[in-house]
């Protein structure tokens, strides 16, 4: 279950941000017996001064001593000494993360909004546990095991708590649905839920398929093939990838995405590091859209495995990249694991893309001047105009057909096109930050919920809410709500407001392809122009 259209969406990217500190993760795992030292001897390749230190913490100080404690905040200062993505995670984050990248986790099947201090069910997830004992949307969860669930001050890590837990338990929540009198109880076997790391697949027209991942995960390969599978069926002949946002993931799902574009014996991508030798990966037999013409859409937030793809497709000449400058993580991370389930990820090698450029942007300033980087590329405007981008042209390759690419700042597109901020105004950033455009969008999607329910398609959903005049309710929605719009707000930003409105209540009742239907942007835009060509 996943909390949708709320207050927290805005702070995507800095969620987006804790992803890229993750990086890419190779499959294996290292237990902790390696961290056992033995301190009797002077060899420096088993003693080092900080484990003497802690040692005689423990053994001499002069109170009882929490070292589990100086660990955690030890740790983390070590690694940071060495790289941005080196990093530690502590056990309370471990399971999270490890469901994230994995593909499910188990819990009732449900995707919430908490509205008023009440859990609001905004959708159930098809088969789940919850959709099969007759949960429906608009639902509202106010007993969990027969105790009252709402009120002031519930959180989704709350609401994960008492609702998430292993295969085959029960729980038994109270709901309250509109039009019903009383409570209605609901015995819910709770089973494993998959995590989809893709958000949308669709025709944009009758030959273009669009296709976007939001990261690449255990599961996104196999779901990629089978969206692919269901566009070809569809008349698919030309492919939008939508890699925006992806913050990285897995290094065996980029790779075997790539696989599938290119013909038998493509390199694409290699890792190399100082304790782990040269590996290639290259592409095996053809690959179900090896006849596809492909775009692949990126942009700052593009990372990691992202940048895997995008560098792969360009440096073979495969598709055309279309954006902004992607992030710049160009570093390997391997996990190992402590005894007590914390654990840590360390950078033990660089990747290269085929050209053999590593797109690894500078970390000598530290941590926190790394990751401003993104908002410093905004602040200079290079997100507005490719010649403010700022990158090392010394580090110059060549991709097969021979043109120019770049290492040592992430992928440059070989189109750049502008984020459109045209449309913004005081008036659109104030709603947004301030979630009331999320709110409105929730509280429209339950009272109507019966009516919207009969518009099938984003088409007709999208005509009948403009014959509501949307818009204009949300306005009188939003005055309420003491955010006013000034001046020239309106005429600048109605527009967008109107498209995002229809775009989330779309979301709501019908799901994410209505939502990246509606709300085309102009990438998306661009890249269906330049596929049309």
């Amino acid at each position: 279950m996943e909390p949708k259209n709320t207050k927290f969406s805005i702070y995507l990217p800095l969620m987006l941000a804790g992803a890229i500190i993750l990086g890419i993760i190779a499959d294996r795992v290292i237990i902790g017996n390696s961290f056992q030292n033995t301190f009797g001897n002077n060899d420096s390749r088993t003693y080092n001064k900080v484990d003497a230190l802690l040692k005689i913490i423990q053994d001499n100080y002069v109170d009882t001593v929490n070292m589990d404690s100086i660990s955690d905040n030890i740790i983390p200062l070590l690694l940071e000494e060495l790289d941005p993505h080196s990093v530690y995670i502590p056990k309370s984050e471990m399971q999270g993360i490890a469901e994230s990248l994995h593909g499910n986790f188990e819990g009732i099947g449900v995707q919430f909004n908490i509205q008023n201090d009440t859990v609001l069910i905004v959708n159930t997830i098809s088969g789940g546990p919850s959709a099969k004992v007759g949960i429906l949307p608009g639902d509202r969860i106010v007993t969990i095991n027969d105790s009252v669930f709402a009120g002031t001050g519930i959180k989704n890590e709350d609401v994960f708590k008492k609702l998430k837990g292993p295969k085959g338990t029960k729980v038994k929540v109270g709901i309250l649905r509109r039009g019903t009198k009383g409570i209605i109880n609901f015995d819910i076997t709770r089973d494993q839920i998959p995590f989809y790391s893709i958000d949308a697949s669709f025709m944009v027209d009758s030959e273009i398929g669009y296709v976007k991942i939001n990261r690449f995960a255990g599961t996104t390969y196999e779901e990629f093939l089978e969206a692919s599978i269901k566009l070809k069926q569809s008349g698919m002949k030309k492919m939008i990838l939508d890699l925006r946002q992806n913050g990285g993931g897995y290094l065996d799902a980029a790779v075997k995405i790539i696989d599938e574009f290119l013909p038998k014996g493509k390199l694409i991508v290699y890792t190399q590091g100082q304790a782990r030798k040269k590996t290639e990966y290259t592409s095996t037999d053809s690959g179900i859209c090896e006849d596809i013409e492909l775009i692949v859409l990126i942009d700052s937030w593009s990372a990691s495995a992202s940048e895997i793809v995008a560098g792969a497709i360009q440096d073979n000449d495969r598709g055309t990249i279309i954006g902004t400058r992607s992030f710049g993580k160009g570093l390997v991370q391997e996990e190992f694991n402590f005894p007590d389930s914390s654990g840590f990820r360390l950078t033990i090698a660089r990747y290269y893309t085929p050209s053999g450029r590593c797109i690894q942007k500078p970390y000598d300033d530290g941590t926190k001047s790394y990751y401003s980087d993104i908002h410093d590329r905004a602040k200079n405007g290079e997100l507005q105009n490719k010649d403010s981008v700022h990158i090392n042209k010394s580090k110059k390759y060549y991709t097969s057909k021979g043109r120019e690419v770049f290492g040592g700042g992430g992928i440059m597109p070989d189109i750049f096109v502008a984020n459109d901020t045209s449309e913004y105004s005081d008036f659109y950033y104030q709603i947004t930050y301030k979630g009331i455009i999320y709110d409105f969008a929730l509280i429209y999607t339950d009272k109507n919920r019966q009516k919207l329910s009969t518009f099938k398609t984003p088409e007709k959903l999208s005509e009948y809410l403009e014959s509501q005049h949307i818009t204009e309710k949300f306005i009188e929605y939003s005055v309420n709500k003491k955010v006013i719009p000034k001046g020239n707000d309106l005429k600048i930003s109605k527009a967008l407001i109107n498209n995002k409105l229809k775009a989330y209540i779309a979301r709501n009742i019908i799901d994410e392809n209505a939502f990246y239907k509606i709300s085309k942007d102009n990438v998306l835009n661009e890249a269906v122009k330049h596929l049309k060509k």
